[in-house]
């Protein structure tokens, strides 16, 4: 199982955002951007202020996946 964020990059397209605005709005690291790019493991800290930034809750951002 793993997590996948394509609804994280569906939502930023619906927001007409690129990850570069998402970095700049959240205050999170251009690092932090990148892990969630190849679906890397990111803090739960992180998820929040995302969260934050776009008003959603954590699953309209990320959803688990079977391998």
């Amino acid at each position: 199982m793993r997590i996948s964020y394509n609804k994280l990059w569906k939502l930023l397209i619906d927001k007409n955002m690129n990850k570069n605005d998402l970095k700049q709005a959240s205050g999170v690291s251009s690092a932090s951007i990148a892990k969630l790019g190849k679906g890397d493991n990111i803090t739960t800290d992180v998820l929040l202020k995302i969260c934050e930034t776009l008003n959603v809750h954590l699953e309209d951002i990320m959803e688990t996946i079977d391998d």
